[in-house]
């Protein structure tokens, strides 16, 4: 029996778009060009989704926020996306997607990495 993963339905086209960018481009490149290669994948998937979502980043009861991240991406409003182009994922980054999927009240997130021979990525749920 197969399992069915929160929205596991967006977040098998991302990857596809994912891999049909790296098929294509290969590692080496600098995170904006696969940033901008993947964008025009969602697209053709039929996926909307916001780049660069800016979040304001607040610590406990200060009315104002310390400071702001930025996602890569937010998909379909529901699923957000953190690319990388480095030679391996470390517990760093994981902890950075963990983090802001806290900050942006997402559950689901994937972080794609473009940079190793093979395309890599974790999926988190928060």
């Amino acid at each position: 029996m197969k399992t069915l993963l929160k929205y596991q339905d967006i977040t098998e086209k991302i990857l596809g778009a994912s891999f049909e960018v790296h098929k294509y481009l290969g590692n080496g490149f600098q995170e904006v060009i696969y940033q901008r290669a993947l964008a025009w994948e969602l697209g053709k998937k039929g996926l909307s989704y916001a780049r660069e979502v800016d979040q304001e980043i607040y610590y406990k009861e200060l009315e104002e926020p310390i400071g702001t991240r930025r996602a890569d991406f937010v998909v379909e409003g529901k699923v957000l996306v953190e690319l990388k182009a480095i030679s391996q994922l470390e517990d760093v980054h994981t902890a950075q997607i963990l983090n802001y999927l806290k900050a942006y009240k997402l559950e689901v997130g994937l972080l794609i990495n473009f940079g190793s021979k093979s395309l890599t990525f974790k999926r988190l749920v928060c």
